[in-house]
């Protein structure tokens, strides 16, 4: 894994403007990955940042890259709350949230389209997208909207901003330390 990959996939997350961000990556040996990971976590621990794997297979890891104190706050909206609920989830312990969105990416069943949540997809967004099986879009960007277009579309616009700008910092030498903002 290497820090280029984090900065095209979770410059938003590193700002502080969105509360996770998924991407995958390869590897060659598990000990070089999660050593990579902890010292990742070490290094932006004062920044209010997390890596972890929520899916290991066939040599390619799925790492979710949020901040827990948001997450735990969005985790606490009322509809956010009630669908997660509805899918077995206890949204007072993020930790236990964390555990089963796991065992759902693990256990190869449908795909826990519930996801979006925890990389602060609007509610309405997630719950449109389950209820329609992804058809009936009103656009189509980072996630499928089904809900408030316009804010989505500015939403859109400020992450691609954000990573544009974090890529060329990260290239002018910035490192990541020095590129996430404390939350």
């Amino acid at each position: 894994m290497s820090e280029k990959i984090i900065v095209k996939y979770c410059s938003p997350t590193l700002a502080g403007i969105k509360t996770g961000s998924l991407f995958s990556c390869s590897f060659d040996n598990h000990n070089e990955l999660f050593g990579f990971l902890r010292e990742l976590n070490l290094s932006l621990r004062s920044k209010g940042i997390r890596f972890f794997p929520l899916r290991i297979k066939n040599n390619k890891a799925l790492i979710y890259a949020f901040r827990p104190l948001r997450l735990y706050s969005e985790l606490k909206n009322k509809e956010a709350k009630k669908l997660l609920s509805q899918r077995g989830y206890n949204t007072d312990n993020y930790g236990k949230c964390l555990a089963l969105l796991m065992k759902r990416l693990g256990d190869g069943e449908d795909f826990p389209h519930e996801i979006g949540l925890f990389l602060g997809y609007p509610v309405e967004d997630v719950k449109g997208f389950i209820e329609n099986k992804a058809a009936c879009a009103k656009c189509v960007g980072c996630w499928k909207v089904y809900g408030d277009e316009d804010r989505a579309r500015r939403l859109f616009n400020q992450y691609r901003k954000c990573t544009r700008v974090y890529e060329k910092q990260w290239r002018a030498g910035k490192p990541l330390t020095k590129l996430a903002v404390a939350s």
